[in-house]
């Protein structure tokens, strides 16, 4: 395999992060078509002279774009008279609003939306409000991106947005959001993002001046939701309830108003519950008996009263911020029975928002066995029963319903990755939420948890599909692959991201053991000998290292790999086998897909092979992980039978076996060593840090050599000595 020397230090992946525009894309070879003309050096870019931060930021954006990417310089200009503007005959882009360009603003009619009309030397975009202006000058950018040099045709074209809220997390790192991220959000058509939130000012990073990052990212036309993390200490009936949820909601809302909302989990709000079907306090209280709990705690539970507490923290938010969304997300109990998690939502305020997960909890059958969908993944494009059951009552109850969708383009089939390269899987997820959209009246989507977001051709695709007008993915992959791959070697790229897609939808089966194990870190994940030869009689779990600042790190990495079973999903011994056929063959349609890219890779042009490389190097990572977590399958099953059998032939076998894997699982980390040092992305998660960088791969490495030279020679030992 070869691989590119350059190495990336950890975290210098920001840097491209930081980079909004691509530079030098234009093509200077391009030129303009019959009904093509283009942009020239010296035109303006023209907008009021009363015009807001937003669209002042617009029009800087676009002056950058237009030099960074396209080299091209123009001069922007304030005028007292946009539409005066407008009859001007010299080249110039005119952005304003309806009520600056009255006489062109009359389709433009949707919150958000904006009509763009080109003709030779002139640009206007004026749209329905100022994002809506922000938006068609990053459309603009798009057409001229696709086409790759400044070149336009004449065109008259409204477009409007099919969601909104799009709400999503940073990338950067967690609750991170410097400009440059923002902007490139919003580029992206985003339009809020999420912070968590513990308090006035208190992120899960510690301090964040929430009214600074409210008034940045309105600069770019992004809201701001509160993901709450408060704590929920009083049940609704108690005296001093209110003035409780005063002291914390309220005061949330008190020091930043301009918040555009809150989003509730059950399992980051759980309150006391009176509900006599849960055990009344926080999943981490034990009981004062100290028996494990058999009945769920509050956070996973449709209570009865928890219509009673969403009124009390509705009051006291909107007491300070009347237009607040207030979301309340039923995540935690899809599970449920439907009775109960149906007379929840018919109980539920009116003035509200429900947010229901899109594909978790549906069973699957393969072969003999029945999987259970899992937060979160791809490989099913939904939705799921428990949304359409919950979608179904929302629009009859009026309730405005949004969905978790992860359509930024990451789920937890891969955990430490940027983003699924699965386009076609993806456009399917599309497809299905445009159907919950005419459905259920689906307005808004959450597009990623904490795992954040990458730029990437996979959110370029999810934005043209949540506007209107927009072309068919098969046209627009084909496209995006030219421009960024050249056109060459286009065909390959989108053959490989069709197998990619293929093998996502075909073959990976998503499980919690393998979600909070080794598909969630990759090739770091260790191999662990079941038999317990400690001396201290010590736990077999090991805890992965991790960076203090992690949020999480890993906490939540199970590294005893065993099933995680569930009443509603088949026992683990009967599934297992099942997966590890479907995971080789996906790793045989990933090489597939890998095959293609490496000859697309030869036709690149030099300037794009960068982008190919990148895009080769996930791909091999991706199957390195695939390889990893069959091989961690098959120790669990080889463990198994070490424990049960008696025959101490039969127990060398197995060891004999467990040698040769171990063996290849270090070659498997030793591979994705380069892989990771020439990506600084690859390994890392925002609540994670660094799991699968070099240094985790070579901490594996010794973790899996330590075992085959102590526990497993130790075994060995022992088998000889009782066999005498």
């Amino acid at each position: 395999m070869k691989t590119n020397s350059a190495i990336e230090r950890n975290y210098q992946f920001r840097q491209r992060l930081n980079q909004v525009h691509a530079p030098n894309r234009r093509n200077v070879h391009a030129a303009p078509t019959a009904n093509e003309w283009i942009i020239e050096n010296g035109g303006r870019i023209i907008i009021s002279a009363s015009a807001s931060t937003l669209i002042v930021n617009t029009a800087r954006d676009l002056q950058d774009y237009l030099f960074t990417s396209m080299q091209i310089s123009t001069l922007l200009i304030k005028t007292g008279n946009l539409a005066k503007a407008c009859k001007d005959q010299r080249p110039a882009i005119i952005l304003g609003t309806r009520a600056d360009l009255r006489a062109l603003g009359g389709q433009v009619t949707r919150p958000g939306s904006y009509r763009l009309l080109c003709a030779p030397g002139r640009v206007i975009i004026c749209g329905h409000n100022e994002r809506g202006v922000s938006q068609g000058a990053f459309y603009l950018e798009d057409l001229m991106n696709l086409r790759e040099a400044p070149i336009l045709c004449d065109l008259d074209v409204v477009r409007e947005p099919l969601f909104s809220p799009r709400m999503v997390h940073s990338g950067w790192g967690i609750d991170q959001f410097p400009d440059g991220h923002l902007n490139a959000m919003a580029h992206h058509g985003f339009d809020s993002i999420l912070v968590f939130a513990r308090g006035v000012d208190h992120t899960t990073q510690g301090y964040l001046d929430f009214n600074d990052l409210v008034a940045r990212a309105a600069g770019f036309g992004l809201d701001v939701y509160l993901y709450s993390y408060l704590k929920s200490a009083k049940h609704p009936s108690d005296p001093d309830a209110a003035s409780y949820y005063d002291s914390t909601y309220g005061a949330l809302f008190k020091a930043c108003p301009r918040a555009k909302g809150v989003v509730l989990v059950g399992e980051s709000v759980e309150f006391p519950s009176h509900d006599q079907r849960t055990t009344g306090r926080p999943y981490d209280a034990p009981l004062a008996d100290g028996l494990p709990p058999t009945k769920p705690s509050p956070g996973w539970w449709p209570c009865r009263d928890y219509p009673q507490w969403i009124n009390l923290v509705k009051n006291a938010i909107r007491k300070y911020s009347p237009q607040a969304d207030i979301v309340f997300w039923t995540y935690n109990w899809g599970w449920a029975p439907e009775k109960d998690r149906l007379a929840l939502l018919r109980a539920l305020p009116t003035d509200i928002t429900l947010l229901v997960t899109f594909e978790m909890f549906e069973q699957m059958r393969r072969e003999n066995v029945t999987h259970v969908c899992v937060d979160y993944t791809l490989s099913y494009a939904g939705p799921g029963h428990y949304f359409k059951s919950e979608a179904a009552v929302a629009k009859k109850r009026n309730l405005r319903l949004y969905t978790m969708s992860n359509t930024a383009g990451m789920t937890w089939d891969f955990g430490v990755i940027p983003y699924e390269p699965a386009p076609f899987q993806w456009a399917r997820r599309h497809a299905a939420l445009h159907a919950a959209r005419r459905r259920w009246n689906l307005s808004g989507l959450m597009e990623s948890h904490h795992y954040g977001w990458w730029p990437s051709f996979v959110s370029e695709l999810a934005k043209w599909s949540f506007w209107t007008p927009s072309p068919p993915v098969e046209v627009l992959a084909k496209a995006i692959a030219q421009r960024d791959y050249g056109a060459r070697a286009a065909p390959l790229v989108v053959k490989t991201w069709r197998d990619w897609s293929d093998a996502i939808r075909s073959d990976y089966i998503p499980t919690n053991e393998d979600q909070y194990g080794p598909f969630r870190v990759g090739p770091s994940y260790p191999l662990i000998f079941h038999p317990n030869l400690s001396k201290s009689f010590s736990t077999k779990d090991l805890k992965i290292p991790s960076a203090w600042n992690a949020w999480f790190g890993s906490g939540v990495v199970f590294s005893l790999y065993q099933p995680l079973d569930d009443p509603r999903q088949s026992p683990g011994p009967c599934r297992v086998a099942v997966e590890i056929r479907a995971l080789r063959r996906m790793a045989v349609r990933w090489q597939a897909g890998l095959h293609s890219l490496e000859k697309a890779v030869t036709r690149m042009p030099n300037h794009k092979r960068s982008a190919g490389n990148h895009l080769l190097n996930l791909g091999r990572f991706m199957l390195n992980t695939i390889t990893t977590v069959t091989h961690v399958k098959e120790w669990w099953l080889l463990n198994q039978r070490l424990l049960v059998t008696d025959q101490p032939r039969t127990m060398l076998t197995i060891l004999d076996a467990m040698e040769s894997l171990a063996r290849r699982e270090i070659e498997n980390a030793h591979a994705t060593i380069p892989l990771v040092e020439q990506d600084s992305r690859l390994g890392w998660e925002p609540s994670l840090g660094y799991m699968t960088d070099a240094a985790h791969l070579r901490w594996k490495i010794a973790q899996v050599q330590a075992m085959l030279r102590s526990d497993i020679s130790q075994y060995r030992r022992a088998i000889r000595s009782g066999s005498h």
